[in-house]
């Protein structure tokens, strides 16, 4: 066992180096989008902007990531976008985390109380002000745990990348695997890798809502 990991050990560090970057800038780029996303739905026109967005939505909750995946990597060639497997990752991770994170940024823009929006225009707040000292506090306190629990889930899909030779830590694993005929080892070492993994999520996400309660608390 202990010459295995001497030798593999290298390759699942790189791997689990990997997982992390795909992982972080695939989460960090759906929040981005779907935030974008959410804001124009909300407040753009209905028709030139909910319509086109709802559909997306939909395709993308409807199909599998791993379709998504190869639809992009695969079929991307055709209309003249030709990513490497890293980037196509990434940008899969992204597209397939928007979706989501519109819907959960959605739910918690109505969770907002009406009466507090009525009493900021009572009071003359100017619409931007609105929204960007009372939705958004209240909307992420109310949003951040299914935020959270979806950058979660993100965490699992990041294996799905090894379908298209990104060397995360599921590709080196099945290497592992593959070489050594050893399957015990490298399947416990993925498990404790991923659970380890989650447990740092959800103890940063429960510390960040704390945080935003706090302070909506000392806003009010």
């Amino acid at each position: 066992m202990l010459e295995m990991l001497h030798r593999y050990g290298p390759d699942l560090l790189t791997g689990f180096g990997l997982t992390l970057l795909t992982w972080m800038l695939g989460t960090a780029g759906g929040l981005v989008l779907g935030f974008l996303l959410e804001m124009a739905r909300r407040f753009g026109p209905r028709f030139w902007v909910g319509w086109p967005i709802r559909a997306y939505v939909e395709f993308i909750r409807g199909t599998p990531f791993l379709v998504q995946l190869f639809v992009l990597y695969y079929g991307g060639p055709l209309i003249g976008l030709r990513l490497d497997a890293l980037p196509a990752g990434v940008l899969g991770l992204s597209l397939y985390g928007a979706a989501y994170f519109t819907e959960i940024l959605r739910a918690g823009f109505d969770a907002v109380p009406k009466g507090q929006i009525e009493a900021a225009r009572a009071i003359g707040l100017p619409g931007r002000t609105i929204v960007w000292r009372i939705m958004l506090p209240v909307m992420m306190v109310s949003a951040l745990p299914a935020l959270v629990n979806f950058a979660i889930i993100l965490t699992k899909e990041t294996v799905i990348l090894s379908m298209i030779t990104v060397p995360e830590i599921m590709f080196q694993t099945q290497t592992m695997m593959s070489e050594t005929f050893e399957f015990v080892l490298p399947i416990l070492i993925l498990a404790l890798f991923f659970w380890g993994f989650v447990e740092v999520i959800s103890r940063f996400g429960r510390r960040l809502e704390r945080r935003f309660t706090h302070y909506l608390l000392e806003e009010s």
